[in-house]
């Protein structure tokens, strides 16, 4: 069995890390069909099956979670191999994928993204959305972006964008004229407001800070829970609750007068977004130049 196709086995180990030949697919920039070939082609050459396939996914059989934990070391290392060639070139090539939260995909990776592709024209950056904590390593990812509360110990984190941020509540003027202003956060149980629920089920208590550094959570009654941040500001634009989210997201809305924020002496304050990847050795050559993009980056600010 020495001859196997190493691509074959390549396209294997990612759709059975992905559960899925779409999204593996996806990833490489071909078709599912072409990948389901691959493995059947491998199948047969093994005489085994190695996935299980319904129409709603794809999981490994017990024969294929272990070829599968058996090849990710190995096929590390062939990728960081031929990653090393990279090391000869005045520029590096390749593809770096991302992992961030919807908030920083749409407020501050657009800005970092553009001048450092610009410095580097042979990388290809592929971004997913996510705000579900996941193992973005296991899941096929160079980096991932959360914030300090989410990031793993054994992870190497760099700050990537603003170093501090703010959470702001507001609300449409004529929502306010029709309900009043709230001049506590306590008053926002008498309100009607929008929560904001996570892929995973979780919505999370409005938490807010006095400038004396007190906090008060709180976790409002509801008119509307939505999962998406659009969703939720359009919804406040158009005076149907007071909204928390954000002080970027809300930005837009607040220069336009579409939204006025209250509680602004509670408005509280938090640790920006870091780039988090593996502490491993050798770095594939795209992510270590992002990350020397992001040091000199937050050199130059700190120097300001």
């Amino acid at each position: 069995m020495t001859d196997l196709p190493l691509a074959d086995l390549d396209v294997f180990a990612a759709v059975a890390q992905h559960r899925s030949f779409r999204a593996a697919a996806k990833l490489r920039n071909v078709s599912a069909s072409s990948l389901s070939d691959s493995v059947r082609r491998l199948e047969a050459r093994l005489g085994v099956r190695l996935l299980n396939r319904t129409t709603r996914s794809v999981t490994p059989t017990d024969a294929g979670e272990r070829l599968l934990q058996r090849l990710r070391p190995g096929l590390a290392d062939i990728a960081a191999a031929l990653d090393g060639v990279n090391d000869f070139r005045d520029r590096p090539v390749g593809r770096l994928r991302l992992n961030v939260p919807g908030i920083v995909a749409r407020t501050i990776l657009p800005d970092i993204a553009a001048r450092f592709l610009a410095l580097h024209p042979g990388i290809t950056l592929e971004v997913s959305t996510n705000d579900a904590l996941i193992d973005v390593i296991g899941e096929g990812f160079d980096a991932g972006v959360r914030y300090e509360e989410s990031l793993q110990p054994d992870m190497i984190a760099v700050p990537i964008g603003p170093r501090l941020q703010h959470y702001v509540a507001a609300a449409a003027p004529g929502y306010l004229a029709a309900h009043g202003v709230p001049a506590h956060p306590q008053d926002l149980l008498q309100h009607r407001c929008i929560l904001h629920r996570f892929s995973s089920g979780r919505m999370l208590a409005w938490v807010f800070e006095e400038k004396g550094g007190r906090e008060l959570s709180i976790l409002p009654p509801a008119r509307i829970i939505a999962e998406t941040s659009d969703l939720e500001v359009e919804l406040a634009c158009r005076g149907l609750g007071i909204v928390f989210s954000f002080e970027d997201f809300l930005r837009p809305a607040l220069a336009r007068g579409d939204l006025v924020s209250v509680l602004q002496d509670w408005s509280p304050s938090f640790s920006g977004p870091f780039l988090y990847y593996n502490s491993r050795h050798h770095m594939p050559s795209p992510l270590r130049a992002f990350v020397e993009f992001l040091r000199a980056e937050h050199k130059r600010a700190e120097a300001v």
